[in-house]
């Protein structure tokens, strides 16, 4: 590929009618965000139990005395032998995120429902440090859209991205927000599913910023080239 060459007077000049719809969606990306944090909040009336390397915890317990949590909802079933390559790409992106949210009243941790032996594991291989419990044998995944049912399964089809969908696939990736009051009680503030993660993966905001962009046309998928760190 290569794009039109021209004189640099010619080359200010779009750069700076570019600048004039960046600064536009920066725009429009804040108001988002103030939606975003005025959502109205849900109570979490299950009690979720997960299991970490320090034992078994509850939901108010990941929180680590902060009050407010996000959720990443990692792609690794029960039975699967690794994780998943795409969640894997964006592990890298976010492994060391989690001292600087701590600073702002912030808890990470990822949640998946393969069987904690088999998370860390998977975590050592990659060599993250980030905090993560296994959700297996709750119901934590299935109610957060990150898990399709056996019966949906079957069905090829299930819950996702607030709509009922095609799929086939057991896990599914996703960020939720929950908040932690001071006098213990959880609610959960905000989800989002499918691309809406994007927004966690520093890479691709990178890769947007080159001529090729992602340079996913003509792939079966777009993420098609995506593989684990160890893998390339």
């Amino acid at each position: 590929m290569r794009n039109q060459v021209v004189p640099h007077d010619e080359w200010l000049k779009a750069r700076i009618e570019l600048l004039a719809a960046e600064k536009a969606f920066t725009r429009q990306r804040d108001a988002l965000t103030r939606r975003r944090m005025a959502m109205p909040w849900e109570r979490v009336e299950k009690d979720y139990r997960f299991e970490g390397p320090q034992g078994m915890l509850s939901l108010a317990d990941l929180f680590d005395g902060r009050s407010q949590l996000i959720v990443y909802h990692f792609m690794f079933g029960p039975d699967w032998e690794e994780g998943c390559k795409s969640c894997s790409f964006w592990a890298d992106n976010f492994d060391r995120i989690p001292i600087h949210l701590n600073h702002r009243d912030v808890t990470f941790t990822a949640i998946a429902r393969a069987p904690l032996a088999k998370i860390e594991a998977y975590r050592a291989r990659m060599g993250w440090t980030f905090p993560w419990v296994s959700s297996n044998g709750s119901d934590f995944n299935l109610d957060y859209q990150a898990a399709c049912s056996p019966e949906d399964l079957a069905a090829g089809k299930t819950y996702y991205n607030y709509e009922i969908r095609p799929n086939g696939v057991s896990d599914m990736v996703g960020v939720s927000v929950f908040y932690r009051s001071g006098d213990g009680e959880v609610f959960h503030t905000y989800s989002c599913y499918g691309r809406g993660v994007e927004m966690v993966n520093g890479a691709y905001h990178f890769l947007d910023l080159v001529p090729k962009g992602r340079d996913e046309d003509g792939l079966r998928f777009s993420m098609e080239w995506v593989r684990r760190r160890d893998q390339y």
